[in-house]
């Protein structure tokens, strides 16, 4: 009777508790074993039950029951049962499918019509063949107590070894539900559907340190900074997003440059070299608003159409005293370098000079000579005068009076033109007029 009811209680409380990795912390196993009593009562079979609860990594807690039934020398029945509270120590960590242990523990044994304190020790293996499911294969002592068998004082110490399978089971906390628990996940606030590893942590496929969930480029090493995505040039751009991947450029203007600063790429712009600060069109090109062939920059009337030649204004009426500026004008002559004698051509201004001072006795002419800035300062002085000389020889011999011209030399002074170039200091050797009114 007492073994029946040791019997009832093992399967009471294990049906009520399960055990045993740190994701399902509770387990329920059951095996069947063969057991010899030391005494040579012959061999039995011992089915067990049992439940281990999760402790750590290294130790789980189990409650277990064994019965000794069919003993081959007994009359038949049950021969003995008996409960134990083992702790089993853990030689492998969970990640290993095939995982040995070793286990003791006190227990409480009926045999015969006997009871009493009794402890068991042993060692075994589980092999996992699903997550949660295992068959494992252990052997063990378990320690007699004095018990009568007819007429003789026993001890009955016991070998057994078991065969079974054990399931483990219990709510496995996953609080992110990517599917890992959060026991082993290494990045428990994964936002939700996010593909994960084993560790918990979202996958990234090319490795760059950007989750594919975050990854524009998921397949591709890229940078963190441009959402995993590589940049060829180097410009801050992404190539995907890059009109001009081969080339460093602008991200306003899709990766790709703009030589003048225009704000037109250069493979768009159809006026490459546009001055700074111009205002373009789309193509690249300075805007002429009033289209008249003269751009806004450079129009002094730029929302009115006119002409080039008056800078972009319209053809007006001159007034008298404009028309009279107009007609007393004269161009410059212009010397050879370190010359201060004129050529036929340049004598023809002269002369039309002459000619105008002739019709105009009320008007006089100032002179004023220029050198470019080759040589030394006080030369250059000296030779703009000399041309202003040589100019005034030639007026005064077209019969002008001399009282009527004034000259002088300026050397240097006031360029016409670049000195920095052939064609500047060419426009710098000069002599220039002023047709005055006579005081």
């Amino acid at each position: 009777m007492r073994k029946l009811l040791l019997l009832s209680m093992i399967l009471a409380f294990t049906a009520s508790l399960d055990a045993q990795t740190i994701d399902k912390k509770w387990g329920i196993g059951a095996g069947l074993g063969a057991y010899s009593p030391s005494n040579k009562q012959g061999v039995g079979l011992m089915p067990e039950l049992f439940l281990s609860r999760y402790l750590c990594p290294k130790f789980d807690l189990m409650l277990k029951g064994d019965l000794g039934v069919l003993n081959s020398k007994q009359s038949g029945g049950i021969d003995l049962a008996d409960a134990f509270l083992n702790l089993r120590y853990k030689l492998t960590n969970e990640d290993k499918k095939f995982r040995p242990y070793l286990f003791a523990g006190p227990g409480f044994l009926a045999d015969n019509a006997t009871s009493g304190l009794n402890f068991d020790l042993g060692a075994g293996a589980k092999y996992y063949i699903k997550p949660n499911t295992a068959l494992y294969l252990d052997a063990g002592y378990l320690n007699g107590i004095k018990a009568k068998r007819g007429l003789k004082n026993v001890t009955d110490n016991i070998i057994k070894a078991t065969v079974g399978i054990e399931f483990d089971f219990g709510k496995t906390p996953d609080s992110d539900m990517d599917g890992v628990s959060d026991y082993k996940d290494k990045c428990p606030n994964t936002p939700t559907g996010v593909a994960v590893d084993a560790k918990g942590c979202p996958i990234d496929t090319d490795g760059d340190g950007v989750a594919d969930y975050l990854d524009e480029c998921p397949t591709v090493a890229g940078l963190t900074s441009l959402k995993g995505c590589p940049d060829s040039d180097k410009d801050g751009v992404a190539d995907k997003d890059d009109a001009c991947p081969d080339v460093a450029g602008l991200a306003s203007l899709k990766g790709c440059p703009d030589s003048d600063g225009d704000g037109v790429a250069d493979k768009d712009d159809k006026c490459a070299g546009t001055p700074k600060g111009y205002k373009v069109d789309a193509k690249g090109c300075p805007i002429d608003t009033d289209g008249d062939g003269v751009i806004d920059e450079e129009d002094e009337c730029p929302t009115v159409a006119g002409l080039k030649e008056n800078k972009g204004c319209p053809k007006k009426e001159l007034t008298a005293e404009e028309v009279e500026a107009q007609k007393m004008k004269i161009e410059p002559v212009y010397f050879d370098t370190n010359k201060a004698t004129f050529t036929a051509t340049e004598k023809a201004k002269i002369d039309k000079l002459v000619t105008l001072l002739k019709e105009n006795s009320n008007y006089n002419v100032n002179v004023t000579g220029y050198a470019d800035s080759q040589g030394a300062d006080n030369y250059n002085l000296n030779l703009s005068k000399n041309r202003a000389s040589s100019v005034v020889k030639a007026i005064t011999s077209g019969k002008i009076n001399k009282k009527r011209i004034a000259s002088k030399g300026l050397g240097e002074a006031s360029p016409a033109a670049t000195n920095d170039t052939p064609e500047g200091r060419a426009l710098n050797r000069r002599v220039e007029f002023e047709v005055v009114k006579a005081k």
